[in-house]
């Protein structure tokens, strides 16, 4: 019988099996090992391996497996020398390893060569080489352990490849990547911790520098604030003395020279403004105000500036503004007359003959039509010379062209009202090749024309930051040896539409009060110009009259004895009178032969001032008043008045209106001047006087606290701001803290109100007075209690528009 091991031996490739009892092996010499072996086998009745020997035939080494056949079965408790005595013979397999495992390669065949080395590792310290080189190899290799079925002995088998493997392409990218990334969050890193030091370096240098760039706008804020007070103070002194001295009995060439002192001084505090006015415009500090004004007394007002001198050019200056422009905006006036005075005072100075005309429209009027002259723009003018054609002047305007809006984002458009003003000369234009620089501060045409007309040439340059700060657009289009035309866009708030609200700020309230006394009257003009006639005929229906327009005298004769409507005014051009004096005689004659009642009153309209017309003005009975241009409403009225008998018939000049103005507002009026500055006491004092007014003055803020302690009599003060040991702030704060105090005493009834005059609030009107025109002096003094701001040198019409604020007109 086999033994039952003999079933566990695994399937040989090739073996050489002997089968024998008590005989010997054939082919084979054995050693004391393989005796030894025999008898292991026998003893324990499993196979037995011997070490690795050399085959006879092959050469190859290889290991005999040695099983004991015994004569019967076994028990499993046998002993050992029953077994022993049961042994019958032996049962012997060889093993040829090397071809064992070749044939094993080749069922494990792959695309890279395996090295194979299997040991006999019994002997742990000196392992036998059954196959495979001896070359020691320190990469990756794979140890398997064999068993051939002899518990003995032991056996491994070592595996790798010939060639290292090449690594996975998922592998190497995904090694490449991590490196990548790796890389990258390391770079990040570093440039973040440098970006962050940069940083915190940067932003201390930067705040460094805003804290330098702060400290040199307040430097340059208070130098252009003390430059100009000392320089307008000394001015100030200067011009009121030299107003105080033409109300003295001077010949004629002694006012000759004071007027020619006062025009210097005032153009000298015109170029100081200009010059500041550029300086905040750098420093990025020119702010607008928004106040309520009305936009035609503004423009009557620049007329009244420049009338005298466009009549002694004989250069006819007019403004038309649409009727559908509100009579109330809000703005900044002064800003905005500033603008219109620099681009008139520019076409004065260049135009020697025609016209200046300066009109006003709404950007919906222009964008729905071109103009009420637009017929033929070449000869219906205003007075007939030819000039550039203003619609070229606006041909960038994205506010006409509806690319852009201007408007603030803060207002509807049913509050804005956007204007567009055109300035219209006959002047000498501006040449080509200077037309691009025109904006330029400090640009001047050539140096001829800086010399012949003098200027700084940053009036334009001034407007047009205006024009922006304004939400509006400025250009202009010029053609030598024609005239030039300036149009700008401004974008302003509807006023209030009750006239009585804002009755005290109109400049020229006269002609407010002569609208009803004229109201209901018809006037004819007599001007064969359309534009011209369009003018005169705006101007009058400012005064509530009803006006035709007619082209020549057998049309006024025509319309008088219709017998329609009463006649009462007739207004003839001086053109038209001065072509025929036959017929201009013969006309008179007619006119009052009329058959309706009281003859209507014939009035000359006349440009110019001329020696030779003012003669036969005064000598001859039947040359007609003269009504001198340019029109405004003011200047309108006193002169009807004074012609026809109603109202007032004093004899205003140009600027008394005003005047007489703040005299009814001042008249016995007792107003405190506070001033450290002697000069300027007493022109104020002197000014304020002028108009009636009861003056008291003082030399330091402490003696102003002193003097309108409640109770006291003062209708108003003027403070000083600039002034030593206590300045005007200081000074209205302390006023204003003491009046406080005892108006909540007056409330509270812990006295009396019978002890302070039976006034229940006390509030005196305090009024800023000086030579700084920084915005932000001016924000300052309303801040701390001031109720108004006039700037030195002031004048009738700027303290008219201050004091009517808080005085009732007499």
């Amino acid at each position: 019988m086999l033994p039952s091991s003999l079933h566990r031996i695994p399937f040989l490739m090739w073996f050489h099996l002997i089968c024998c009892r008590g005989r010997k092996f054939q082919q084979v010499v054995y050693q004391q090992e393989d005796r030894e072996n025999v008898l292991r086998a026998r003893e324990s009745g499993k196979g037995v391996l011997t070490a690795p020997l050399r085959l006879v035939k092959t050469n190859r080494l290889g290991v005999i497996l040695t099983f004991a056949v015994y004569k019967a079965d076994l028990p499993s408790n046998v002993t050992l020398n029953e077994r022993i005595q049961a042994t019958d013979g032996y049962l012997g397999g060889v093993f040829d390893i090397e071809s064992l495992v070749e044939k094993l390669l080749q069922q494990l065949a792959s695309k890279q060569t395996i090295i194979v080395n299997v040991y006999d590792t019994t002997n742990d310290l000196h392992p036998i080489s059954m196959y495979g080189s001896n070359v020691s190899d320190d990469g990756l290799q794979h140890v398997s352990t064999l068993n051939f079925g002899d518990p003995f002995r032991k056996h491994e088998m070592h595996c790798r490849f010939k060639q290292r493997p090449p690594w996975h392409w998922l592998a190497i990218t995904t090694s490449i990547g991590i490196l990548v990334i790796a890389l990258l969050v390391g770079y990040i890193f570093h440039a973040t911790v440098n970006r962050i030091a940069k940083v915190e370096d940067d932003c201390h240098k930067m705040m460094e520098l805003k804290k330098r760039a702060e400290a040199a706008d307040v430097a340059k804020s208070q130098f252009l604030a003390t430059v100009s007070h000392e320089i307008r103070t000394p001015m100030n002194g200067v011009l009121g003395m030299l107003d105080m001295l033409m109300d003295t009995d001077l010949d004629v060439t002694q006012q000759d020279y004071v007027r020619t002192a006062q025009a210097s001084g005032k153009a000298l505090v015109s170029l100081i403004n200009e010059v500041l006015d550029q300086a905040k415009i750098e420093a990025g500090r020119l702010e607008l105000e928004a106040v309520r004004f009305d936009l035609r007394a503004i423009l009557d007002d620049i007329l009244s500036l420049f009338s005298g001198k466009s009549q002694e050019k004989g250069v006819e200056l007019a403004v038309y503004i649409s009727d559908r422009v509100p009579e109330m905006l809000i703005g900044d006036p002064g800003r905005f007359r500033q603008i219109i005075t620099n681009l008139m005072g520019n076409s004065i100075k260049f135009t020697e003959k025609g016209h200046i005309f300066v009109t006003v429209h709404l950007v919906e009027e222009v964008i729905g039509s071109i103009g009420f002259e637009m017929e033929s723009p070449s000869k219906n003018t205003l007075s007939g010379f030819p000039v550039a054609d203003r619609r070229c002047s606006w041909e960038g305007f994205k506010t006409l062209s509806g690319e852009g809006s201007t408007c603030p984002l803060s207002l509807s458009s049913s509050d804005l009202i956007n204007l567009i003003v055109s300035v219209e000369d006959t002047g000498v234009g501006i040449p080509l090749e200077a037309q691009s620089c025109i904006f330029t501060p400090f640009m001047q045409v050539g140096p001829s024309i800086s010399r012949t007309h003098g200027g700084t040439g940053i009036g334009l340059s001034i407007s047009k930051c205006l024009v922006g700060l304004m939400n509006g657009e400025i250009g202009f289009v010029s053609i030598p040896k024609v005239g030039s035309t300036f149009t700008f866009t401004a974008v302003f708030t509807k006023g209030c539409a009750d006239p009585n609200e804002y009755k005290s700020q109109q400049i020229n309230n006269q002609s407010n009060l002569a609208s009803s006394e004229f109201q209901g009257m018809m006037a004819l003009v007599v001007d064969p110009r359309p534009v011209r006639a369009k003018v005169s005929r705006y101007h009058i229906q400012r005064l509530g009259i009803h006006v035709e327009v007619v082209s020549d005298f057998n049309q006024v004769l025509s319309s008088i004895n219709s017998g329609k409507t009463v006649t009462n005014m007739v207004l003839v051009e001086q053109e038209i009178w001065d072509k025929d004096s036959v017929i201009s005689a013969h006309f008179i004659n007619n006119l009052e032969k009329v058959d309706c009642g009281m003859p209507p009153k014939l009035f000359l309209l006349s440009s110019s001032i001329s020696p030779s017309r003012t003669r036969a003005a005064t000598s001859s009975d039947h040359t007609p008043p003269i009504v001198m241009k340019p029109l405004r409403a003011s200047m309108l009225a006193a002169s009807l008045q004074r012609a026809m008998g109603v109202g007032g018939k004093g004899k205003p000049r140009t600027g008394e209106i005003s005047g007489l103005s703040v005299c009814n507002l001042l008249l016995g009026r007792k107003i405190l001047i506070v001033d450290d500055n002697n000069v300027n006491l007493k022109v104020a004092a002197g000014a304020l006087k002028k108009y009636g007014a009861d003056v008291v003055c003082a030399d330091s803020g402490k003696k102003a606290i002193s003097l309108l302690q409640p109770p006291h009599h003062f209708d108003a003060c003027f403070m000083d701001i600039q002034m030593p040991e206590m300045d005007g702030f200081e000074a209205t704060r302390t006023i204003r803290e003491v009046e406080c105090s005892i108006n909540n005493l007056i409330q509270s009834g812990e006295v009396s109100v019978e002890a302070y005059d039976n006034i229940s609030k006390w509030h005196v009107p305090i009024l800023a007075m000086t030579a700084d025109v920084i915005q932000a002096t001016h924000e300052k003094s309303i801040r701390c209690g001031m109720d108004g701001y006039v700037s030195k040198p002031f004048e009738a019409q700027q303290l008219y528009r201050e004091v009517s604020r808080h005085f009732q007109s007499a």
